[in-house]
């Protein structure tokens, strides 16, 4: 049964299991001392075009902890969006791992944060008082599936620099919203001026992990401490970096990515066909976030599930993959047919 519900109900990519396959028949060093984990390092410094570190984790959670703990002290705070994964979706790890303050800023009617109401929160800086806040995390793309602009990031980039606040992305769907864009890593990341990245490995077709990609070198110095003591250090780390040089080889992430993006334009044509359904976010990468009937939602579920994002309006998450084939996207629209 395949589903709406998320990137991260689809199984793996061929290549990556190959790949898997590939690293599963010598002895390795272990914890990252390993031939195919210091090739594939190599491989992240040329596609970033920087000589950035790479700190291989098992999920998501681990990599915005590690970097969000490598650019702060307990007594500081975090700037994110009220609609951030970090802030909403993962329980009190970051909180609890860094013990920070985190504030939450409102965003758009795109789920985005603009730099008026980012800066306007950078406030009492020097008041032992208060929390200092150190960085600011961006979602990309965000919780809605929008994407910021090179030119957005660059902004908020300037804006980092000129509080002296490190500028995270938490890139759980980065590499949709790089496809998005038809852009390249270097250019939504060194280019902009970003510190640190937590870019994402499972939602677009590993088996299991994520990376930390540190660019700023000033978190280098003591990110590898971290690593170990939030508990993100595998052994066998040649079996994360394995599948990131799938996904790194032939540009094979920007084929899945783009995939899924253009089965979630698919869906989101075919669902504009209905009155009774109002998209409410512009479909910008593998997402598409629609107000439908209530009562459509259990039999809709039943065969093809997903989640309700806001209860009182019946707004739905329906997120595409690098796996969801278009006659799926027309059996849903059949279905929904059928309950006109």
């Amino acid at each position: 049964m395949k589903s709406f519900a998320s990137d991260n109900y689809a199984g793996v990519l061929p290549e990556v299991m190959q790949a898997l396959s590939d690293a599963n028949i010598e002895h390795a060093g272990s914890y990252g001392n390993d031939v195919i984990t210091l090739r594939v390092i190599t491989s992240f410094k040329e596609v970033f075009s920087a000589e950035v570190d790479v700190f291989f984790v098992f999920n998501g959670t681990g990599a915005n902890v590690l970097s969000i703990s490598a650019a702060t002290q307990s007594f500081n705070a975090i700037l994110c969006a009220d609609v951030s994964h970090i802030y909403n979706d993962e329980s009190s790890a970051p909180e609890t791992f860094t013990g920070c303050r985190f504030f939450p800023l409102a965003t758009n009617e795109q789920g985005k944060l603009d730099i008026t109401t980012v800066e306007q929160r950078i406030i009492r800086k020097g008041d032992l008082h208060f929390p200092q806040i150190s960085a600011l995390s961006l979602t990309q793309s965000t919780e809605y599936g929008t994407v910021y602009t090179a030119a957005e990031l660059k902004a908020f980039s300037e804006l980092c620099q000129r509080h002296n606040l490190y500028f995270h992305i938490d890139g759980s769907r980065f590499f949709n919203a790089t496809a998005s864009l038809d852009s390249s890593l270097s250019a939504m990341t060194t280019d902009i001026g970003l510190d640190i990245l937590s870019l994402g490995g499972t939602k677009i077709g590993m088996m299991h992990g994520e990376a930390v990609v540190v660019f700023n070198k000033k978190l280098a110095a003591q990110i590898k401490y971290k690593h170990k003591q939030v508990m993100q250090l595998a052994s066998k780390t040649r079996f994360i970096a394995a599948q990131f040089e799938a996904l790194l080889k032939n540009e094979l992430w920007r084929k899945a990515a783009l995939h899924a993006n253009r089965m979630a334009q698919k869906l989101a044509v075919a669902l504009q066909q209905f009155t009774k359904i109002n998209i409410t976010k512009p479909v910008q990468a593998n997402v598409v976030f629609a107000i439908i009937p209530k009562h459509w939602n259990e039999p809709l579920m039943a065969v093809f599930p997903f989640y309700v994002w806001r209860e009182d309006l019946n707004e739905v998450r329906l997120m595409c993959a690098w796996d969801t084939e278009e006659s799926e996207i027309d059996a849903f629209v059949a279905l929904i047919k059928t309950l006109l």
